[in-house]
């Protein structure tokens, strides 16, 4: 196995819950948010929680853990690792490096798509605290004109997205990316506790949490559930050979891989746990239909909602800091696969990468901001789902089982290899379901 020979030059995660909190920041996304309890909602309750925890347990015990291993191994993003891989097989390094190309491009494609949400998002915010957003109050044409509006010409708050993003990233990984992910994830999860618990106060919050742990046993037996409950989790762990394997790359060798995939996990799903606990029973409260999904539900819908409570200023303003934090922790991982695809091959500097990339973001943000919904589909439809296949592909099939146990068991603590079920999972079954999220994906028009 040979390492990358610019790992001395790369920066690194500094700690432990450094790592964790970006890998958390980087799953803890819009999927988390806008889509999680919509499918809670209309697949019933804990009828899709149960499938939906056991493809967390899969897809955390396989994916996850390959895709850190596979950059932690290599000291190397996509391109690097995929050519490492390749050369351990055949001793050639040059198709697996071209392979190793398609993620970082999907990478970026879907970063670009996210600068257009993250305008949104800071737009609202910003109308959050100047009182824009409750002077709506509950007048449906009023806000949907509003949305409308800011989802075709948004320009400004894009560039603010980007250059937010920029201040973060080209600081580096320990003193930008790690130390935003410190800040932004514990404040999150706080203010999204007290945004439960103040939800939990209201009348009407109860038919609410009695529809998230109704179960109705014989709805499990519908393949349709499991194949959206597996593209919930597995789009939601964010596992699609870049961001991981990127943050994998920056990983010190005795970090032990499991128990960080686990923790990614464990916070990935109390986020969207979270997200459930406000937004299904705020839409009970507010009487507003739960199918509505995606955008509308967040800046229309909900808008409406919150805007119909007591205290619905500060509430809005705490709704939309948590999805800021949630957006801004998802981009720059987004990004940062491709700025150090140009850091680690073509030797620019970290600021210099930065910018060049995040000004291609930018532009193209700009110009997509009518096609983001088609744009978005098509990336998180055959894209994110390709990468993850040949991200454990080259792991699992091409590298070899002592490739794989090499890098997954360096760093375990005590010593204690990963137990033997991990490579023949990884390899005959996870592999396999990247395939079916594909496929799935395409013929159903996206499962995640």
């Amino acid at each position: 196995m040979e390492a990358n020979n610019n790992l001395k030059e790369r920066d690194g995660f500094t700690g432990k819950w450094g790592f964790i909190l970006a890998c958390i920041g980087s799953a803890v996304g819009m999927g988390n948010i806008w889509r999680f309890p919509i499918m809670v909602s209309l697949w019933g309750g804990m009828d899709f929680l149960i499938p939906y925890f056991l493809c967390v347990l899969l897809i955390g015990s396989t994916g996850v853990i390959e895709e850190f291993a596979l950059g932690r191994s290599t000291g190397a993003g996509p391109i690097g690792a995929f050519g490492t891989c390749t050369e351990v097989k055949s001793g050639k390094r040059k198709t697996g490096e071209m392979i190793g190309i398609i993620p970082i491009l999907g990478s970026l494609s879907l970063a670009i798509g996210y600068t257009v949400v993250m305008g949104w998002i800071f737009k609202y915010t910003k109308m959050s605290f100047s009182g824009e957003l409750i002077a709506m109050g509950q007048d449906m044409d009023v806000i949907g004109e509003t949305f409308g509006i800011t989802a075709t010409d948004n320009f400004i708050w894009i560039i603010v997205a980007v250059v937010i993003s920029f201040a973060i990233m080209s600081m580096g990984v320990s003193k930008g990316i790690e130390k935003a992910n410190k800040i932004m994830m514990p404040i999150l999860f706080f203010l999204f506790i007290g945004l439960a618990i103040y939800i939990a106060t209201l009348p009407g919050a109860k038919d609410g949490y009695k529809y998230i742990f109704s179960l109705n046993a014989s709805k499990l037996a519908d393949p349709m559930l499991w194949i959206f409950a597996f593209g919930q989790a597995f789009f939601s762990l964010s596992v699609a050979g870049h961001g991981s394997v990127i943050y994998g790359s920056y990983l010190p060798k005795d970090e032990d891989l499991p128990k960080s995939a686990f923790n990614v996990a464990f916070f990935d799903t109390l986020a969207a746990l979270l997200a459930a606990f406000v937004i299904i029973p705020a839409m009970a409260v507010g009487g507003a239909p739960l199918e509505e999904g995606g955008p509308g539900l967040m800046f229309v819908w909900l808008v409406n909602v919150l805007n119909g409570m007591a205290a619905g200023r500060v509430l809005g303003i705490i709704f939309f800091v948590c999805i800021l934090f949630a957006g801004v922790s998802s981009i720059i991982n987004l990004y940062e696969a491709p700025v150090a695809t140009l850091q680690d091959n073509l030797g620019l500097g970290r600021v210099v990468s930065t910018a060049i990339i995040l000004a291609i973001g930018c532009v193209v943000a700009i110009l997509i901001q009518a096609i983001t919904g088609e744009w978005m589909d098509f990336v998180s439809i055959y894209i994110c789902p390709l990468g993850s296949f040949l991200a454990g592909t080259m792991f699992f099939w091409v590298a070899g089982k002592d490739f794989v146990d090499a890098a997954v068991n360096q760093g375990r603590k005590g010593n204690k290899p990963i137990g033997s079920y991990f490579f023949p999972l990884g390899k005959y079954l996870y592999v396999p379901l990247c395939i079916v999220a594909l496929v799935a994906g395409a013929i159903l028009g996206g499962i995640g």
